[in-house]
């Protein structure tokens, strides 16, 4: 199987590295074959332009770091997030690749019948986003309403009509001690190891 992780965290020294490296393992162990896309060391340039929009709309990226991202995701057999969030939401450049990489015509298409959207990654098993935050899990719950949930998972993914779509969340990553957050990867490694 060949897993694509899109990591962005600009900070070598993250957690969100340390999450990278246990699930990266993980797959090494299981046998996958791992692809990672780093937007921060790739200078992936977060922001649409006119010539972007342009592409978007007919159908046919131009850029060729979207074009190369484009290949990588028809290539993948399971998709892989791992981010911080940020003032409750995914950084700019995890964003950006929703917006700049996502194409009608390679990642989805508009339903024949014109509601709806149709998927069109036909290897994709499922997606997992992992995130990282400061704040605790029930004040990000009922205060935000587990936002990113909402703005990727059901906004864009199931919107389009993928399936098999989770998300774990660590949460008051600061605070936990640093044994809690050994485990955590402990149980990453083991997860990602047994990945079907």
């Amino acid at each position: 199987m060949r897993t694509l992780i899109v990591f962005n965290h600009p900070y070598e020294g993250s957690y969100c590295n340390a999450i990278l490296h246990a699930v990266h393992k993980g797959l090494q162990i299981g046998g996958h074959e791992v692809d990672v896309i780093h937007l921060d060391n790739d200078g992936f340039r977060p922001a649409m332009t006119k010539a972007d929009l342009k592409a978007f709309v007919d159908h046919q990226p131009i850029d060729p770091q979207v074009i190369d991202y484009s290949e990588r995701l028809r290539q993948a057999d399971h998709l892989i997030f791992i981010f911080p969030i940020w003032w409750d939401i995914m950084p700019a450049m995890t964003k950006g690749f929703i917006d700049r990489v996502l194409f009608p015509g390679v990642v989805y298409d508009h339903h024949p019948r014109g509601f709806g959207l149709v998927p069109l990654l036909d290897n994709l098993k499922s997606i997992t986003m992992i995130t990282t935050m400061n704040k605790p899990k029930l004040m990000y719950s009922l205060l935000i309403g587990n936002l990113i949930r909402k703005a990727m998972l059901k906004s864009v993914f199931k919107a389009m009509g993928y399936r098999n779509l989770r998300w774990i969340s660590f949460t008051s990553v600061k605070r936990v001690s640093h044994e809690k957050r050994v485990r955590w990867l402990d149980n990453l490694e083991k997860q990602f190891s047994t990945l079907k």
